[in-house]
């Protein structure tokens, strides 16, 4: 068999590991019933349909795809960085790194940082649009998580709150 389409080979590649491995993470936790879910539950549904999708889209990669094959090109390095950088500030300033002395800045700061971060990442950086964005992300997720979910974690840096 020929691979058609390598993009859509080695993406369903990517689902279909990503998603074994979700699943296989997931057994280490008590999995209950569908009627008593228990932790590992959702992680292990979630897991094989991501791999499941995984493999059909990689079924369909050898049947269907541009007449010459679809070649990967090359890989964007800037803004895989900036997309994984922004994460990883944004777990920082969530919570701090009390070992090396950088304080929790809360969640709010944290979504305008890593939004702005991330924005970055795009072919053109607008900060107006990125400030747009970081307000209406910080509104859904202060509604979502504090007020609708009630979970307790910083919302303000400790400076402003105390």
């Amino acid at each position: 068999m020929k691979i058609k389409s390598q993009k859509d080979f080695l993406s369903g590649l990517m689902f279909t590991c990503v998603g074994l491995a979700f699943s296989i993470g997931a057994t280490n936790y008590s999995i209950g019933t569908g009627a008593r879910m228990g932790p590992g539950y959702f992680p292990l549904v979630l897991g094989a349909m991501l791999a499941i999708g995984g493999c059909i889209v990689m079924l369909t990669s050898l049947s269907s795809g541009p007449p010459g094959g679809d070649p990967v090109g090359r890989i964007a390095w800037r803004p895989l960085v900036l997309i994984i950088g922004a994460n990883l500030v944004f777990g920082v300033l969530l919570g701090g790194l009390p070992s090396i002395g950088i304080p929790a800045m809360g969640l709010m700061v944290a979504i305008y940082i890593m939004v702005i971060i991330s924005s970055l990442a795009g072919p053109r950086f607008k900060l107006k649009t990125a400030l747009i964005l970081g307000t209406i992300l910080a509104i859904g997720s202060y509604l979502t998580f504090i007020i609708g979910l009630s979970l307790q974690f910083q919302v303000w840096p400790t400076f402003i709150t105390g």
